[in-house]
């Protein structure tokens, strides 16, 4: 079949599942077919790239198409990252699609290679498929080169040769040939090295162990009792996103799915933010799952030791400092809503939060007794570092967390993060015993924690602002009492909820920020804001309202129960980067302070 005979696929959306282990990742439509995996890691070239609309027609993607397909259903095997797709065709006919990439505990180590297994089996009736596998290199510049052997295929990807080992006839793939299913296929996607096994075999066993190690992983999960499955498949997710090489933690697996509709808010996520990446580790740490924050302070330590003076907001999975923004000129765009961009310029901004976000990432690893290996006073003298910076900019204009192209204030959230590092280090000498750093430690959070309630509560209404003597409000606001920087029932906390939830509300959704910006007003909602804002609801006693708000942002999950990084308030439509991060940590902090107790469930 040639690209000119191909029915052009249906409007994209993000109605998508992912799978991975800790080295790549991929996208899958509900169709099954595979439109956005980077390669050979997850800040990589995307050979499969169809997501964002490559000028090349119908290439960047890898479909398992059923003639006379009627029907998609799509499911995870449970409690794991194993994706299947189940396609039915009009004559009665049915396929199954699994899909995962291999992650499992061989010798004594984390087996996690940059591969893709796909088994496509019949289920009913006599299925005839296509198997289209169209990979493009260079940002969607080019087809690869590609070569063939008996039994797989090879493409000569930018940086990576990427090997397709099958049982299936290999023409069938070579030349994309309708053929009749009426046996069990395995397609291999890999490194270019010579399969030991027969594929069958291969994926059988890699499959295996692939759900044996997400249900271990899973069973030892603290999770509520209430919303089970919403904060088990957020958790994997979440998993899915630390890169196993470094433990850095990626923002989201994509670059440039927009904001909103026809906006230059277009930015790429495929880097580790040291704020999200504590946002991470604290939402797995309240699961239980401590072993993330143990390999993201690995990545933190390495990182800080190639660091002369301050810290930047952002890095590269491999340490990169410098992530230079450009465009990627042969790829339109989510729905052809462009540019693409390649890179993140926010690594040359200054936002002073960042210091508070690595001591609050490292906290629990100096008092929880299960970790094999503690923090300590050297672990404690490393962190002085981060903080000696967060009090020397406590009261210094930057960025901020929403990272603002074309302004600097003293913002408020920066400045009480530059207190939690203060507070939280005092915390640590004590408990190591450490008396004199403790009370300097103590003395510089008493300090800042003084100034921000001099300048940032409203002098006439008497709630917290976003910057400085200013009058203005952010979502960021309502994080004041999960930090303990006050107490939820003060006065001053419970004014600022209420006059967030008036400002910023817009039906079930909240935005960041309701004034312009560098690109105009925002048209969507933050999805993470709006779990804060759940939040916090609880937080001042408002439970009931806060459960029913929950909810109702839980319907706005894809089939999958995955959420991107915005939610367009006039359509429930997701926006941006997918998937995101910091919107499935809101969802687990939300469920937890809402969730029922085990023993009142039970």
């Amino acid at each position: 079949m040639s690209d000119s005979d191909a029915a052009p696929p249906p409007q994209q959306t993000l109605d998508l599942g992912v799978i991975g282990n800790g080295s790549i990742g991929a996208l899958i439509d509900a169709r099954g077919s595979i439109v956005w995996c980077c390669l050979p890691a997850l800040d990589g070239d995307p050979a499969f790239c169809s997501l964002l609309s490559p000028a090349i027609a119908d290439a960047g993607r890898f479909d398992i198409a059923l003639e006379g397909e009627t029907r998609a259903i799509q499911r995870y095997r449970d409690n794991s990252a194993v994706l299947v797709t189940r396609l039915e065709g009009r004559d009665g006919s049915a396929i199954e699609i699994t899909d995962f990439c291999p992650r499992a505990k061989r010798n004594g180590r984390i087996y996690h290679p940059m591969s893709i297994i796909r088994t496509i089996r019949p289920l009913a009736g006599s299925p005839r498929i296509t198997v289209r596998l169209r990979p493009l290199t260079g940002y969607g510049e080019r087809r690869p080169e590609r070569t063939f052997g008996s039994n797989h295929l090879r493409y000569l990807l930018d940086g990576v040769v990427l090997r397709i080992t099958t049982d299936a006839p290999l023409p069938m793939l070579r030349d994309e040939l309708p053929f009749l299913l009426d046996r069990p296929i395995h397609i291999i996607l890999g490194p270019d090295e010579t399969l030991t096994q027969a594929p069958d075999i291969h994926a059988r066993e890699s499959l295996d162990a692939t759900l044996d190690y997400w249900h271990e992983w899973v069973r030892y999960l603290s999770i509520p009792a209430e919303w089970q499955e919403a904060v088990i498949r957020a958790a994997i997710t979440l998993k899915l996103c630390q890169y196993e090489g470094t433990g850095a933690i990626i923002a989201a697996m994509t670059t440039s799915v927009p904001e909103a509709p026809h906006t230059q808010r277009n930015w790429d996520y495929r880097y580790c933010w040291l704020r999200d990446a504590a946002f991470v580790v604290r939402a797995l740490n309240r699961l239980g799952a401590t072993r993330s924050m143990e390999e993201y302070m690995r990545y933190l330590f390495n990182l800080a030791a190639s660091e002369d003076g301050e810290i930047g907001p952002v890095y590269g999975i491999h340490f990169q400092k410098e992530l230079i923004e450009r465009e990627a000129p042969h790829l339109a765009g989510y729905r052809g809503m462009g540019p693409v961009r390649v890179g993140n310029d926010a690594w040359r901004q200054r936002q002073n939060d960042v210091y508070g976000s690595i001591v609050l990432a490292a906290v629990q690893l100096f008092f929880d007794q299960r970790l094999a290996a503690p923090g300590g006073e050297a672990g404690f003298r490393r962190l002085e570092r981060a903080g000696e910076t967060a009090w020397r900019v406590h009261d210094q204009p930057d960025a901020g967390l929403w990272e603002y192209r074309g302004r600097a204030a003293v913002h408020t959230h920066s400045a009480v993060m530059s207190w939690a590092a203060c507070d939280r280090l005092a915390r640590i000498a004590d408990h190591l015993g450490i008396a004199d750093r403790a009370e300097l430690w103590k003395e510089r959070a008493i300090k800042v924690r003084e100034l921000i309630l001099a300048r940032a509560v409203h002098p006439e209404h008497g709630y917290f602002v976003d910057a400085f003597d200013g009058d203005r409000l952010d979502a960021s606001l309502l994080l004041l009492a999960d930090l303990h920087f006050i107490e939820p029932d003060d006065p001053r906390f419970i004014a600022t909820v209420e006059a967030i939830g008036k400002a910023l509300r817009h039906g079930d959704y909240l935005f960041r920020y309701i004034v312009a910006d560098d690109f105009g007003t925002p048209e969507t909602s933050f999805t993470i804001c709006s779990f804060w804002y759940v939040d916090a609801l609880a937080a001042i006693g408002r439970v009931d309202e806060a459960r029913t708000l929950f909810e109702q942002l839980l319907s706005r999950r894809n089939p999958l129960g995955l959420l991107s990084e915005d939610v367009h308030p006039a359509t429930g439509e997701l926006w941006g980067n997918f998937p995101q991060t910091y919107s499935l940590v809101g969802l687990i902090g939300a469920a937890s302070r809402l969730s029922r107790s085990w023993e009142s469930v039970l």
